[in-house]
């Protein structure tokens, strides 16, 4: 745990992404190791994951914010749809089939990874006003992903800042800020739901296990803060690339596992 705590929390910073990628996996075969019920391993790794996220995100989102970062104007506005889709998407999760959820994650990741690598950075960042409908649409769908698979959300909203014309710095930053509140909310959710099913899992409150969370949090908030001021080091053109191999990469595992389930 300690060691998957810190490049969890570089990458959390660096990105502006929760870090759920890669703490769900991991936390995924660390439970299994210790032979918890396997018929709520996954639940416990996906809720604990969020309450990871929660003082991580809020660590990133503060540094990014110290470099005016973060829009909180399309945090208010296009974040509020994403909690109600993680709303939605936590209620499903306990006995989501998530096989044809796997596969629409990664071609959905495929995409736009592809898309970052492409695009080229410009010059001047003119922001397009998101329509409302676009807000409820985008904002359901990536709320309702991110809360089944216990991740922040930013690898799909970090691009679609970008389409509507965020430089890459503001769209992670903001990315962040609205990954602080899926991951309250989905934290949430699952403590309720695994209380609700009464899994009664070894030292957890629901589906958050306390000496999981307890580990990881001072090296992924540390981390965290690192990760956030590295990418204000670095130029904006090659941030994008890192973050749409960062996607390829992820596009490629899931795939993978989609084809072992």
């Amino acid at each position: 745990m300690v060691l998957t705590a810190i490049p969890v929390g570089f990458v959390a910073g660096l990105f502006g992404i929760g870090g759920g990628l890669i703490t769900v996996p991991f936390l995924y075969y660390i439970f299994g190791s210790l032979g918890i019920d396997p018929q709520y391993i996954m639940h416990l790794a996906v809720g604990t994951s969020f309450a990871i996220i929660i003082p991580t995100s809020t660590v990133s989102v503060l540094t990014h914010n110290k470099f005016k970062a973060v829009d909180f104007d399309v945090v208010k506005k296009y974040g509020f749809f994403v909690v109600l889709g993680v709303i939605v998407g936590t209620i499903f999760a306990a006995s989501l089939k998530t096989k044809s959820l796997v596969l629409f994650f990664s071609i959905v990741i495929l995409f736009l990874g592809t898309y970052l690598l492409l695009i080229k950075e410009k010059e001047k960042n003119i922001i397009i006003d998101m329509k409302l409908y676009l807000r409820i649409l985008l904002g359901f769908i990536v709320g309702f992903i991110s809360a089944p698979m216990g991740i922040g959300g930013a690898i799909m909203n970090v691009p679609i800042l970008k389409f509507f014309g965020y430089s890459i710095n503001k769209a992670i930053g903001s990315a962040a800020a609205i990954g602080f509140f899926i991951a309250v909310f989905g934290a949430i959710g699952f403590l309720v739901s695994g209380s609700y099913l009464k899994s009664n899992l070894p030292l957890s409150i629901g589906f958050l296990n306390i000496p999981a969370f307890l580990i990881f949090i001072p090296i992924t908030t540390f981390m965290a803060r690192i990760g956030a001021r590295t990418v204000h080091k670095i130029d904006k053109n090659k941030i994008t690339k890192f973050f749409g191999i960062f996607l390829l990469a992820i596009a490629i595992k899931f795939l993978f596992e989609y084809f072992k389930l």
